[in-house]
């Protein structure tokens, strides 16, 4: 049983992560390590970080979709894809070594720091689309879901890497189109935890209620300011993961 006071820290922790989350994803970066700091084991601390983190990326689903930055009916068969995408890569994570993924995930995370750090007219005006988004998006979302379902770090980074460079849209649409697929690939693995029996409940339930304060504040951020805070957050959390997988596993 955790300690009252663990349990309003761990609250506190989460609403942090949904922030930091809802703007440019990488809010494990935070939540993750506080649950492995206060006992739990690995499993159990993914399992309820799962849990607690897709309370906030709803709630910065809702805030973006109502004002108007995300078609959901457009989503809807790339989000089928990246749950489908999802579960499939936590059941093949039993089967395969992922051990590659260690060295080649920092390596793509650098990349796209460098691309948002030095690529011209990143705005929030959209821009022609390289591929069909109709077409590609769903499978862009099946893709970056196996991916998030076997490893998981930098799968926002991913997503809003593909909706700017290959869909043409601006940073904060991307960012909110991101928090959508980013969701559901969060689901598909997590049914598996949830099943296993993984999830710790009442740290899940704590600081999901931190979530929704820190994701709605960090989507109504993220809109009022945009591309100048969006592209920044984004560099900087694809930097701190791609250090961490390399330096810090």
């Amino acid at each position: 049983m955790l300690d009252p006071s663990v349990l309003l820290a761990l609250g506190a922790v989460g609403m942090l992560a949904g922030f930091v989350d809802a703007i440019a994803g990488g809010g494990g970066l935070i939540s993750l390590p506080v649950l492995l700091s206060v006992g739990f084991s690995p499993i159990a601390a993914i399992a309820t970080n799962k849990a607690q983190s897709i309370v906030g990326t709803i709630m910065a689903v809702i805030t973006y979709w109502r004002r108007g930055f995300v078609s959901l009916r457009a989503l809807v068969p790339s989000i089928l894809a990246s749950f489908a995408g999802s579960m499939i890569g936590a059941v093949a994570v039993k089967h395969i070594d992922t051990g590659v993924l260690s060295l080649a995930v920092p390596v793509a995370l650098i990349v796209i720091a460098g691309y948002f750090t030095f690529a011209p007219r990143l705005t929030d005006e959209n821009r022609a689309a390289r591929l069909s988004f109709a077409a590609f998006v769903p499978l862009a979302g099946f893709v970056i879901g196996f991916y998030d379902g076997i490893f998981g770090p930098g799968t926002g980074s991913f997503f809003t890497m593909a909706f700017v460079l290959l869909f043409g849209l601006g940073i904060t649409r991307a960012a909110a189109n991101t928090k959508v697929l980013n969701a559901f690939s969060n689901l598909g693995a997590l049914v598996f935890f949830m099943v296993a029996g993984d999830v710790v409940w009442p740290a899940a339930i704590a600081m999901a209620f931190g979530q929704i304060v820190g994701g709605y504040i960090g989507a109504r951020t993220g809109i009022r300011f945009g591309a100048k805070l969006i592209r920044p957050l984004i560099i900087a959390v694809s930097m701190i993961l791609a250090l961490r997988l390399l330096f810090f596993r």
